[in-house]
């Protein structure tokens, strides 16, 4: 059995992230003991974030691909759950101290998945021995997804930052302002696929903001009104994505990206892609 890494060991740069994910799951489910972790390793993850725990026997542990409840979620990659964790037959039982010190017997796992590749496990437990509600799983499930948007957004930044540092000649400044619009552009896709109407005008609203974050300096006698798609294309055209990778990033089909880009393209009286964006930006549209 592994033993818990020692305090002070070296978190993942994910790490944030699932602490915010545990604390939203805790708040949206009311399950009295929520804990998580990013991966430490190879096949491992560290629990790292607990809430409503009484004892200090899950914190820092790791737990191994494949063994337990949350390692069978990452083999898997998709959720487990036990309603009485001494007992399950479905798991192994390589974690049953640290688990019965903290009483915890209805467990539910959940992976989080980035391009088919955890990243890391979100669990809720009851200390008695129920059945999870749907709702409690389906609550769960959703919270893992928003981590996992989260995640690709930052991974997408972190891509676009890193290829701007190795072309030559780029100044840091420049960078910097890539970054911005990778963020943008995953801003702009995240929007579309919030179903509450309030929250993805608030997404919609702070993409704007940061476009016109650009603005100081530039010509803006540029005006022209593009579609919510439009200006989602258009963002990720702005970051050097082909019409392909628009369309994977946008859940959209290749043609139905080259259709919106060709009308951005004639609302902004532009020729080329490049000119689009440039238009787009004088326009206080895009960063």
């Amino acid at each position: 059995m592994d033993t818990p890494m020692p305090r002070g060991a070296a978190k993942s740069d994910d790490a944030g992230a699932v602490r915010s994910a545990v604390l939203t799951l805790h708040r949206t489910t009311g399950l009295p003991v929520v804990f998580g972790g990013a991966l430490s390793g190879r096949g491992s993850l560290r629990i790292s974030e607990l809430v409503g725990n009484t004892t200090d026997s899950l914190d820092g542990l790791v737990v191994r691909e494949g063994s337990g409840l949350g390692g069978k979620a990452m083999a898997l990659g998709r959720p487990a759950w036990v309603s009485n964790y001494p007992c399950a037959a479905s798991i192994s039982h390589d974690y049953d101290a640290p688990v019965g010190r903290e009483g915890l017997l209805s467990i539910v796992a959940v992976p989080v998945v980035v391009r088919r590749r955890v990243r890391g496990v979100l669990y809720g437990a009851l200390r008695e021995p129920l059945s999870l509600a749907d709702r409690v799983v389906g609550a769960a499930m959703e919270v893992a997804r928003d981590l996992e948007q989260d995640l690709a957004v930052r991974d997408r930044a972190g891509e676009t930052l890193a290829r701007a540092r190795r072309a030559p000649g780029i100044d840091r400044g420049t960078a910097r302002w890539e970054e911005v619009r990778a963020v943008h552009a995953e801003l702009r896709a995240l929007a579309e696929q919030v179903q509450d109407g309030p929250t993805r005008d608030r997404l919609r609203a702070a993409t704007l903001r940061l476009a016109a974050a650009g603005l100081d300096g530039q010509d803006t006698a540029v005006r022209a009104t593009l579609s919510p798609r439009e200006l989602d294309v258009l963002s990720y055209v702005a970051v050097g994505c082909t019409n392909a990778e628009a369309a994977e990033r946008l859940g959209l089909l290749p043609e139905t990206v080259k259709s919106y880009l060709r009308s951005a393209m004639r609302k902004l009286d532009s020729h080329s892609r490049l000119e689009a964006v440039t238009a787009a930006r004088r326009a206080g549209l895009l960063p």
